[in-house]
């Protein structure tokens, strides 16, 4: 590479942070306006139109809503050279969890996914390509993405870039994979004093599950997780219960281990319902996919981190699971993590959400979409890098 190509990079580089910069106020505003009006998995109605307003304002053409879902966003921008070059997707999450909202700082990364697209809109007369913008849903529960992906949303997408808050700042991410699971325990009512042996107790085998999985606790690996809550449980102390509703997720790093975990937990309701004569109903669903992290997209955005004066912690082993996983094994893709936080702080919790909105939250939604889009100009004028990472991709590393 030439000084005067290496200059011209550069000088790109820095109008597209400008470019961010310049439209600081409205991103941190749409960040703070997302995290107060907190919209569950597939409910993000007024968060999806702000994101939707802000690109349309950036000249991008936007579909909105995107294929099924009500609340997806396809977005699309052609370099000024044409689109004979690749197509990289600039992604964002918008959706918050139920009772708690942004406690997984998912504001954030809508303004950075916001803030990126409209850093590469700057340059893009310069690109040969397409900037293609994915807002994507329903991250925290029923996978979105694989939503979009049956659809065709992601088809021709070249790479898939993806910044997450963290309490430590790492370029690669583990995920396990994850199922949503929906439990189900019928049996019949009675009351509970005067004739309790005329009742089948649905609530006495929702909770031989949850003592079953506490046991199974004993024999699982260090990478896997079982976990639930009881969404109903009956209505009223002298009524036996005749239904149960139980919400619970299973995960793992290893994706045949995973999917044992999956038939394990089946057998657990049948006999759970066996047990107490219940009759019992799972549901598997929202799958996540364990993460195949890009090194040459990865290689890219450590340099762009350091190049903004940003350094890496030591990396997390796990980043709980993400849909993410999902695109991860359609194409090229990275899930950097950055830290809004010091570290220690859960995600998840009141502490996380408050973070969110922090002054050193602001700091990173600029960072994160100045190095987001940073990394994707590399990808749109270095032909080598796309074809690098799809041939690492293609190889299975």
């Amino acid at each position: 590479m030439t000084m005067a190509e290496v200059d011209r990079r550069v000088a790109a580089k820095t109008r597209i942070a400008d470019a961010i910069r310049a439209r600081r106020d409205d991103l941190l505003a749409l960040s703070h306006r997302i995290h107060a009006n907190p919209e569950p998995a597939f409910e993000e109605r007024r968060a999806s139109a702000w994101v939707a307003e802000a690109l349309r304002a950036g000249g991008f053409d936007v579909e909105h809503p995107a294929g099924s879902l009500e609340t997806a966003i396809v977005a699309s921008m052609p370099g000024g050279r044409g689109v004979a070059g690749p197509r990289i997707g600039i992604l964002a999450e918008y959706d918050a969890l139920p009772g708690l909202g942004h406690g997984c700082g998912h504001n954030t990364m809508a303004a950075s996914g916001v803030g990126a697209a409209l850093g590469l809109a700057a340059v893009a007369g310069e690109l040969s390509g397409e900037i293609v913008f994915l807002g994507t849903p329903a991250e925290e529960r029923g996978s979105g993405k694989q939503v979009m992906i049956d659809e065709g949303l992601f088809n021709g997408i070249d790479a898939a870039l993806l910044y997450h808050p963290s309490d430590r700042t790492f370029v690669e991410a583990g995920l396990m994979a994850c199922d949503d699971i929906d439990v189900v325990f019928t049996g019949a009512e009675a009351h509970a004093a005067s004739e309790p042996w005329r009742g089948r107790n649905a609530l006495d085998a929702m909770v031989m599950l949850l003592n079953a999985i506490a046991l199974w606790r004993q024999q699982l690996k260090p990478d896997a997780r079982v976990h639930g809550i009881v969404l109903e449980g009956g209505t009223a102390a002298n009524i036996i219960p005749a239904r149960s509703v139980g919400r619970f997720m299973v995960r793992s790093t290893d994706q045949g281990d995973f999917e044992a975990m999956e038939r394990r937990f089946a057998d657990l309701v049948a006999a759970a319902a066996a047990a107490t004569g219940c009759d019992g109903e799972v549901v598997f669903s929202g799958r996540s996919s364990t993460m195949r992290h890009n090194a040459v997209l990865g290689q890219r955005f450590a340099a762009n981190l350091a190049a903004n004066g940003l350094t890496e912690d030591p990396r997390d082993e796990f980043l709980g699971s993400s849909d993410m996983g999902n695109v991860s094994h359609l194409l090229p893709t990275i899930h950097p993590a950055l830290a809004i936080c010091e570290p220690g702080t859960p995600l998840h919790s009141v502490k996380f959400r408050e973070a969110a909105i922090s002054a050193r939250a602001d700091e990173i939604v600029i960072a994160s979409a100045t190095i987001v889009a940073q990394t994707a100009y590399d990808l749109f004028t270095d032909p080598s890098l796309v074809a690098a990472a799809w041939d690492e991709f293609r190889r299975g590393v």
